[in-house]
Order: structure tokens, then sequence, then C-alpha cells
């Protein structure tokens, strides 16, 4: 069987390579940095004898993912995994960047997402298997404070995109899976250049990439539509769920000031 990882290049994604890999899985990996690619393809294929195929793009580009799946059919390969991780944050205010800015982040945080899926579910229905992760985050889950202001939109529209996939695949023998991890070590807060307000949070707060691809994976397999990782990110949901929005709604707020750029 093979998995479609997409931004596999580091972070999640590389983690997801590396836990499907040891499961067995034969692999496409993606994303734009060809170099990075080529060295988690060098080390994956020797640690665990795996076959591990290397294609560049950009999902920022509307025709990507028809690029994408045109170039795995060319190759012969049929994918029953697809992990939808390619992504990152724009911060600020939402008028402090540009529209252009603003809709190639929604081209690779959403529309991608739902195109890829769409070109690679008939397959999967198809041979009566398939497994979908759409790496969502808690962010999408909690009120947003100011600043990141698309971020935690499209990580809700993930989260119920799952769920409503899910219901209508399962029949089918395909399983969709939203994870939704917290902080995690990854170079997500390099590229947005928020490292040094992220560095105050504390240690405890934040999770590997590795053991959060794990969890990602056990969820899918057992059928789980949305799991959030961690015992403190999964308190932190429920929370959110019970509480007086008004004081939620608050807590955040005061959050955001001191960690994000409003």
């Amino acid at each position: 069987m093979t998995a479609l990882i997409t931004g596999a290049s580091s972070g999640i994604g590389e983690a997801f390579a590396d836990v499907l890999a040891a499961e067995g899985f034969d692999l496409v990996i993606t994303a734009r940095r060809e170099e990075r690619l080529r060295a988690v393809q060098a080390r994956l294929q020797q640690q665990h004898g795996v076959r591990v195929e290397v294609i560049v793009g950009d999902l920022e580009r509307a025709e990507a993912p028809a690029r994408l799946c045109a170039e795995i059919e060319a190759r012969g390969l049929k994918i029953d995994v697809l992990v939808n991780n390619a992504g990152y944050g724009v911060p600020g205010s939402f008028l402090s960047s540009s529209w252009d800015v603003h809709a190639r982040f929604l081209q690779i945080m959403v529309t991608a997402v739902a195109d890829l899926t769409y070109r690679l579910l008939p397959g999967m229905i198809e041979r009566r298997y398939g497994r979908i992760i759409n790496v969502a985050s808690l962010a999408g889950l909690v009120p947003s404070p100011a600043g990141h202001t698309l971020y935690a939109a499209a990580k809700a529209f993930l989260i119920k995109f799952s769920e409503s996939l899910a219901h209508e695949v399962r029949r089918h023998g395909v399983l969709v899976t939203a994870l939704c991890p917290g902080f995690t070590y990854s170079e997500f807060h390099d590229v947005t250049r928020t490292r040094a307000m992220m560095n105050k949070m504390p240690r405890w707060m934040w999770m590997s990439a590795p053991d959060v691809a794990r969890q990602g994976y056990d969820a899918v397999m057992s059928g789980e539509t949305v799991v959030v990782t961690g015992r403190l990110n999964s308190a932190i949901a429920t929370l959110v769920r019970i509480l007086p929005q008004r004081l939620v709604v608050g807590v955040g707020r005061r959050i955001g000031r001191s960690y994000r750029k409003a």
C-alpha cells in the first residue's frame, strides 16, 4: 500500500512519513524543497526498506493538485493513505497582508486539501480501502484571538470537512480523521517569524512531531473522526465546550495579546 504525504520535508509531515514507513507503507512525499525531500527519501529507504517517491510541487498553485495526481498516475501508483499536512500561518492582522498572500494561504490550507481528496477518494472507494488524515489544529476548536486571522478558520473547515466526509465514506471502507495538535515542535513558528513569542510558552505545553504523527496514525486506523493530541490539549478542548463562552473568549483574548501579533 502507498501513502501520499504533503508538506513532507519537515515537521509533522516528515514525522508522518517516518510512522507510515515504519508501518510498511510505500510513500509518495511532496513539498517545495527538493533537497529536503531527497534527504527524507534516502533516510527512510535505508531505515525501513520501503519505496519512497519524490514529487516536488507547490500546493499554493491552483493547478498543483491536478499535476500531482497526474504524476502519481503516470508512475503507476495508487494512493491508499492521504495525509493532507502542507500548510503554514500568516502572522499579523487581516489587513496587514495583501489579498494575494491570503489567497495563496487559502489555496494550500483549504482548496488543495479538498481538491486532492476529491481526486484520490474515488480510487479508495473502488478498492474498498482508504485512510485520510487532515492535519487541522486545536486552534480550529477554540475561540480565536487577534492575529493569524484565517488560520483558525481554515483549521475549523478541515475539522468539519473531515466529519462530514467520514460519515459519507465509512461504509466504503474509507476512514477520515481530523488531527488537532496544539503547540508542536516544528518549523511552523520559524516560517511565521513568531519563534521568539512561542519560546515564552512553558515546555510542558509542547509536543513532538513524532508523537503527534503517531497519535494521528493510530486514530485514523481505529476510526476516530476528530482527535486532539495530548492530555493537556484534550482538556483545553473539553473546557472550551463546557465553560461560559464569555469567559473562554476573554482568556483567549488575553493570551493572544501576549503571544500573537495583532
